[in-house]
């Protein structure tokens, strides 16, 4: 069974540099105001769908506000199969206070 990796912020760069598939589990509107560039809203309504259809070879970094609540998707995820899962630490909050240029805003 697959296991995931809590990973720095910093840390996460060059994972992203590698056709990392990003995935935001916060609430719909937080996400609409600003995620992370090129992140995926992931939610109970489309989860089914992201495992059926993205390769669970590719790296998958999961965030959430603060950096708790994404440690369990991650779980979550790498027993679904997928084969590199990383919880960001710190989450959106400090991503987007350390990385403003890598935010897409709403």
């Amino acid at each position: 069974m697959s296991t995931y990796s809590c990973i720095d912020i910093s840390d996460a760069l060059p994972i992203l540099e590698n056709d990392a598939v990003v995935v935001d589990i916060r609430d719909a509107v937080s996400f609409e105001s600003s995620h992370m560039n090129a992140a995926i809203n992931l939610n109970n309504d489309n989860v089914q769908a992201f495992i059926a259809s993205t390769n669970k070879s590719l790296p998958v970094i999961v965030c959430c506000y603060h950096g708790n609540s994404s440690k369990g998707a991650a779980e979550f995820l790498a027993g679904q199969g997928f084969e590199e899962v990383y919880s960001l630490n710190g989450g959106f909050s400090q991503w987007s206070a350390m990385y403003p240029d890598q935010c897409e805003q709403g």
